[in-house]
């Protein structure tokens, strides 16, 4: 199997603002000069965290859905982040994972953030995701899911191998948490044998919360492959080592010695 190439697009946001924000990431995805198989966009990029998506939910299929089709056509690339949807009268923190084909992915968001308010006001989801593509599995994950170290949990067995390869946490992570957020990357990436990419924004938002950014990709020894520096708006593509994970699973095989449970919803 081969490398991948990603790209992190580490940027403020316009707070409850879609058709700001998708014209300013449509001009950050132009720019994108290097080939690129996997764009990642942060948690609600179209908005920020807003509490009232009443204001701008958008339904499946609808103007952000689209966009995101068409710009992954135009770069031959998929491109990945959440938004605040609204299907059958609820509201959902949603992962869109959409290929260069037109063919999607969704994952809502598991655990939502008490202490904002997002249980009041977002239905959670119930469902893991895990995508398949270029040989590569991901897990998608959205911002809190990243506490929850059993939800997250990567499973092996030799008939079937890994469950996934890779997390990908989109996120609005606080400036003020930003110390746990790069532990907890490189917790979840050591602990599963897997690489973490965990994309967060940038800057302050409409509650007066800032954000720092740290974006990383994290190998599954814990080493941060991003140069991206907190703080700083910036478009980084990097290849994704098949060669280290698998070898590294081959070499310390920890999964063999794995506790085996189930997740009961």
């Amino acid at each position: 199997m081969s490398n991948i190439k990603i790209t992190l697009v580490q940027s403020p946001l316009h707070w409850e603002n879609p058709q700001a924000n998708r014209s300013m990431f449509e001009q950050k995805i132009r720019a994108i000069e290097e080939p690129t198989e996997l764009i990642i966009l942060p948690e609600m990029f179209t908005t920020g965290f807003t509490m009232q998506p009443q204001n701008c939910a958008e339904p499946m299929g609808g103007e952000t859905f689209q966009w995101m089709k068409n710009l992954a056509a135009e770069k031959n690339a998929v491109i990945t982040g959440s938004i605040a949807t609204i299907e059958d009268g609820k509201y959902y923190n949603r992962l869109i994972w959409m290929q260069p084909d037109g063919a999607h992915h969704q994952y809502d968001k598991k655990h939502l953030f008490t202490f904002a308010g997002e249980t009041e006001n977002f239905t959670a989801g119930n469902k893991k995701v895990i995508v398949e593509y270029k040989g590569w599995k991901f897990l998608l994950q959205i911002c809190y899911d990243l506490r929850f170290p059993v939800w997250i949990k990567n499973n092996y067995s030799p008939e079937t191998g890994f469950d996934y390869d890779c997390i990908i946490n989109v996120a609005n992570w606080p400036a003020t948490r930003s110390h746990p957020w790069r532990v907890l990357l490189m917790a979840r990436a050591i602990e599963n044998q897997a690489y973490v990419i965990g994309l967060n924004r940038l800057g302050v938002d409409g509650n007066g919360i800032d954000h720092s950014g740290d974006s990383a990709l994290i190998s599954p020894l814990g080493e941060n492959f991003s140069n991206l520096m907190p703080n700083q708006e910036t478009t980084e593509t990097i290849p994704m080592p098949r060669c280290q994970l698998d070898d590294f699973r081959k070499k310390f095989r920890v999964a063999d010695d794995w506790d085996g449970f189930e997740l009961k919803l």
